[in-house]
């Protein structure tokens, strides 16, 4: 593949050939990986449960949280939603009264077939509250473990107003090492973040789902794992104009526009279309700043980098005039869920 640039970082396309296997109780053996780039098969818009599902219960600086799953059960990604009424402390954030709780996310689980005992785990990405904050109540609830870093899980323990009792759900993984959970091949690669921080490729039957939020840069391993991506799940976190004419304090605006901050609209647009294959077909824009963002600005953004090379874009939604298109696009709801969408 060839090399591509973002922000001085090039992707040479080189994968890593070491795995291991953390499923449930088993011992860690090693993994035959499959090479190559995704199957370039169309979407598939039929049924419930017949391959990878996928739904967001809120994306954003308010809460962030998703699920990921298979006919055999499913993971969460992040777990920053609102906690259920037993866990609330006094004081309270009035801006995450609009967030979904996790009893709600569970809730429309269940309409979809996807009870608390089919979620296998969560997946952390970082330990900041709006992707931490409903972690514990969820793990519990679940009986499941949570899969992180030891890095993170450090940062999460000396950062975040957290029981220490995680640990005894904790699972260690570690960057570019494949490990499993039920069905799904699951790769941790690192981001660019001012926390430890890191992004997920998930593989299952051929498809991979890439969550690829929280980062100020794309580095080259980053590149590797979205460009190889069937469904990515890519930060759009600001419009630079709406960005250096807001009301940030000048700090805060170089944060967000720094290399270990947030990506913009348009480097997420030019990385999609620049590694776009036929392969990829749903690319999700995640992470949209309330105050610096619309959903509207983020669409038109991204769709007319892929239109002006040539490609037809699609909403996202199942709609028969909509499935012809070379690629489908959707920005995920801040304090809502999303649709539930069947992706392959």
């Amino acid at each position: 593949m060839p090399g591509h640039k973002y922000k001085g970082y090039t992707n040479d396309g080189r994968p890593l050939k070491i795995a291991f296997d953390v499923d449930g109780d088993d011992t860690p053996h090693q993994l035959s990986l499959t090479e190559g780039q995704p199957d370039a098969t169309k979407p598939r818009h039929t049924g419930l449960g017949k391959g990878l599902c996928f739904i967001s219960f809120g994306s954003g600086s308010s809460g962030n949280c998703a699920y990921l799953g298979t006919p055999r059960g499913g993971i969460l990604i992040d777990a920053g939603i609102r906690e259920p009424v037993k866990y609330h402390r006094k004081k309270k954030n009035p801006e995450r009264q609009d967030v979904l709780t996790l009893d709600q996310a569970f809730a429309e689980m269940e309409r979809n077939g996807v009870s608390p005992d089919m979620i296998k785990g969560v997946l952390l990405t970082h330990a900041h509250q709006d992707h931490m904050r409903c972690l514990y109540p969820a793990v519990s609830r679940c009986n499941c473990s949570v899969y992180c870093t030891m890095g993170v899980m450090s940062q999460l323990l000396q950062r975040c107003r957290i029981s220490s009792r995680i640990t005894d759900h904790h699972v260690p993984i570690f960057k570019e090492i494949p490990f499993r959970i039920l069905d799904m091949e699951i790769t941790a690669f690192e981001t660019m973040h001012d926390v430890k921080s890191v992004g997920f490729s998930i593989e299952y039957e051929g498809e991979r789902f890439v969550v690829a939020t929280d980062m100020g840069m794309i580095t080259d391993r980053a590149a590797h794992y979205m460009s190889r991506a069937n469904h990515l799940m890519l930060e759009c976190n600001y419009d630079l104009t709406m960005l250096e004419r807001g009301t940030y304090p000048q700090m805060l605006k170089d944060r967000v526009k720094g290399e270990k901050g947030h990506l913009d609209n348009a480097m997420a647009a030019q990385f999609v279309a620049g590694n776009y294959h036929e392969g990829l077909r749903h690319v999700f824009l995640c992470h949209l700043s309330k105050d610096n963002n619309t959903a509207e600005i983020a669409l038109n953004t991204m769709k007319a980098a892929l239109e002006a090379r040539g490609l037809s874009v699609g909403d996202g939604s199942n709609a028969a005039s909509q499935n012809s298109r070379d690629i489908q696009i959707c920005a995920l709801p801040r304090y809502t869920s999303s649709e539930w969408f069947v992706l392959a």
